[in-house]
C-alpha cells in the first residue's frame, strides 16, 4: 500500500507539470491562431507564483520563450486591442527570454532563444529610433540598452566573443543626452570612443555632459584625451580654449591659441580671440595686432573692427582722465593731454565707421559713433548718425 501511494503521489505530480506545460502549449497554440488575448491570459497562468501547481512550468525555460513569443506578438500587432494588453510589450519579451537562458543550464533552448533575440533587437531597435524622433528619449534609452544586453549575452558572445555594435551604443549615449542623464551618456559616449566611433565629435560630446553636470575639469580632461587622438581637429581645440576663457585663464587659453593658429593661420576667429586676451592683459599693441590680422583674413569681421574702435575709444576716456587730473592753473599742460585723447579718439572712428557699414543696425556702434563725432566736432556726422537712430 505504501509504494501504491507514493507511486499514485509521483503520477500525481508528474500529471500536474504537464498540466501546466499544457498551459504554455496552449497560449502558443492562441498566440498563432491570432487569439493573443488568450495566449496573455494562458502563459500568465503558467507563471502563477501564487499556485503552487505551476513550479515546473516556472521553472521551465520554454516556458519563458514562449512568453517572450507572445509579448513581441503583443507589440507587431495592428489591433489596437491587443496593443492594449500591456504597455511595455518589448521589456517583457526582453525579461522573458533572458529568463529562460537563465534557466537553461543543459543549453537545450539557446539556439531557438537566439534566434528569437535577435528579431527581438529588430524590434527594439526600431521602437528605440521612434521613441526618440517621438523625443520620448527615456524610452529610447531602455530599448538601446535593452539591445545592448542582448548583445552581451553568452549565446551571442559565443560567435565573435570581440564584436562590439558601435553604433548602438553611441545611439544610447544621444538618447541619454537627451535625457539629461548625463552619466549614462559619458558611460555610453565612453564606451563608443574605445572604437573611435564618430572620431573628434565623441569627444566632444562627452565634454558637453561633462560641462552640463557643472564638471569642467572632466570636460577639460576629455577634450585633451581627444586631442591627443585627433591632434589637428580645430573644433576640439576651440573648445578646450572656450573653457579657459570662461575661467578667466587667459595664459593657457593663448597657449592653446596659438597651436590652433599654427594649424590654420589663416582663421579670422582666432586672431580675434587673441585679441579680446590681449585686451584683457590690457596688452593693447598686441591686441590691435592680432585684431588687424583678424581684419585682414576676413575684411568684414564686424566685432574685429568694433572691438578695435573700442580699443582706441576706452584710450582716448583713459587720457580724458589723466589731462582732468591737470591742475587749473596749467592749461597748456591740460590741452596737451586733452590733444592725446583727441587722437585716440580720431583713430577709433575710421574703425566704428566699418563696423557701422557691416552692421548698419547695431545700436552700440551708432551710439560710440554719436559721442565720437560730438567730442571731435564732425557736426554734420553727428546729425547724421542722430537720424539714423531715430529711423530704427
Amino acid at each position: 500500500m505504501k509504494r501504491t501511494t507514493i507511486l499514485f503521489v509521483l503520477l500525481f505530480a508528474v500529471t500536474c507539470v504537464f498540466a501546466q506545460k499544457g498551459k504554455v502549449t496552449s497560449a502558443l497554440s492562441f498566440k498563432e491562431t491570432g487569439k493573443l488575448d488568450k495566449a496573455v491570459a494562458s502563459i500568465e497562468e503558467a507563471i502563477d507564483a501564487s499556485n503552487p501547481k505551476t513550479e515546473g512550468s516556472i521553472s521551465w525555460p520554454r516556458t519563458w520563450e514562449v512568453r517572450g513569443e507572445i509579448y513581441q506578438a503583443v507589440f507587431q500587432t495592428k489591433d489596437e486591442n491587443f496593443k492594449k494588453l500591456n504597455s511595455d510589450p518589448l521589456t517583457v519579451a526582453y525579461e522573458s527570454y533572458m529568463k529562460a537562458l537563465t534557466l537553461d543550464d543543459k543549453d537545450k533552448f539557446s539556439k531557438s532563444v537566439k534566434i528569437k533575440l535577435t528579431l527581438l533587437i529588430s524590434d527594439l531597435t526600431n521602437q528605440a529610433v521612434a521613441a526618440f524622433n517621438e523625443e520620448n528619449y527615456e524610452k529610447a534609452l531602455k530599448s538601446f540598452e535593452q539591445v545592448i544586453g542582448i548583445e552581451q549575452t553568452p549565446v551571442f558572445k559565443a560567435d565573435d566573443p570581440t564584436a562590439v555594435d558601435t553604433v548602438i551604443i553611441f545611439n544610447a549615449g544621444l538618447a541619454a543626452f537627451n535625457a539629461q542623464n548625463y552619466d549614462k551618456a559619458i558611460q555610453y559616449y565612453k564606451e563608443a570612443a574605445k572604437y573611435k566611433y564618430s572620431g573628434a565629435r565623441t569627444y566632444q560630446l562627452i565634454s558637453s555632459s561633462y560641462l552640463l553636470k557643472k564638471d569642467t575639469i572632466g570636460a577639460l580632461n576629455t577634450l585633451k584625451e581627444g586631442l591627443i587622438e585627433y591632434p589637428s581637429n580645430g573644433t576640439i581645440l576651440v573648445e578646450v580654449i572656450n573653457i579657459y576663457l570662461n575661467a578667466n585663464k587667459v595664459d593657457e587659453a593663448l597657449k592653446y591659441l596659438d597651436i590652433a593658429i599654427q594649424q590654420d593661420p589663416k582663421n579670422a576667429s582666432y586672431f580675434f580671440a587673441k585679441g579680446t586676451l590681449f585686451d584683457k592683459l590690457q596688452k593693447t599693441d598686441e591686441a590691435t595686432e592680432s585684431y588687424l590680422k583678424a581684419i585682414e583674413y576676413k575684411e568684414d569681421y564686424f566685432d574685429a573692427y568694433y572691438n578695435l574702435g573700442a580699443l582706441y575709444y576706452n584710450k582716448g576716456v583713459k587720457q580724458i582722465d589723466v589731462a582732468n587730473a591737470i591742475p587749473s592753473n596749467q592749461p597748456e599742460k591740460y590741452e596737451e593731454e586733452k590733444n592725446k585723447a583727441d587722437l585716440e579718439f580720431k583713430k577709433a572712428v575710421p574703425y566704428m565707421e566699418k563696423a557701422h557699414v557691416v552692421n548698419p543696425t547695431d545700436k552700440f556702434t551708432m551710439e560710440s559713433l554719436k559721442t565720437l563725432y560730438y567730442r571731435l566736432k564732425m557736426l554734420d556726422k553727428h546729425a547724421e548718425i542722430v537720424e539714423k537712430m531715430k529711423n530704427l
